[in-house]
């Protein structure tokens, strides 16, 4: 009964602060409202007795993801920024994109658990690892998808930094070339001056 409750009510938080992120005007707030999402997430993880995943869904994605993030947004100065100038735009698409979810994610929970109850994990003991069999599988059965997956993120940081780069202005540079070729006299230029008369 306990966690039936503590379910919902992580699930309740998790929806309400991820219709927050959308709906906030404010990147600030939709930020913190991001980090809030992520541990009524994390909760969640932890009750389904994948204790690993949510950790690391607090630690990496609040604790330095979220937090970098806000540092950004706090030092851009956006709060007062209105972004939903082409909300309406766009808004056919994005309910066309939000259908299809949806219809997603009930073909894909509805023969397991859809409904008022959820899938209640299996009791283990205490000497259970779900970290040994996480790696174990990740590792084995689901190597190659997991380097893909590293390939896929190294190449989009390059391609954000080759985007963003415009090249140095302005960056004084060590040019050899020029150092080795100096002559001694080159260093020093001799000039005589007429004696002025003091008066």
């Amino acid at each position: 009964m306990i966690q039936q409750f503590i379910f919902y009510l992580f699930s309740a938080m998790a929806i309400a602060t991820a219709a927050m992120v959308i709906i906030s005007k404010s990147p600030v707030r939709a930020a913190l409202f991001l980090v809030v999402t992520f541990i009524a997430s994390a909760g969640l993880w932890i009750l389904l007795q994948a204790e690993f995943l949510g950790l690391v869904l607090i630690l990496v994605y609040v604790g330095a993801v979220m937090t970098l993030f806000l540092f950004v947004v706090m030092m851009l100065d956006m709060d007062g920024i209105e972004l939903r100038s082409g909300f309406v735009q766009y808004l056919p698409f994005a309910l066309i994109v939000l259908s299809v979810m949806l219809a997603f994610i009930i073909l894909a929970v509805w023969h397991t658990s859809f409904g008022l109850g959820h899938a209640n994990p299996s009791k283990e003991t205490a000497a259970y690892n779900n970290i040994a069999l996480l790696g174990s599988v990740l590792y084995t059965q689901y190597a190659y998808p997991f380097v893909l997956a590293g390939a896929l993120l190294l190449l989009a940081i390059i391609a954000a930094i080759s985007l963003t780069f415009r090249g140095t202005r302005n960056a004084k540079k060590q040019r050899v070339e020029w150092q080795v070729s100096v002559r001694a006299q080159d260093r020093l230029y001799k000039t005589s001056m007429k004696n002025e008369k003091r008066l």
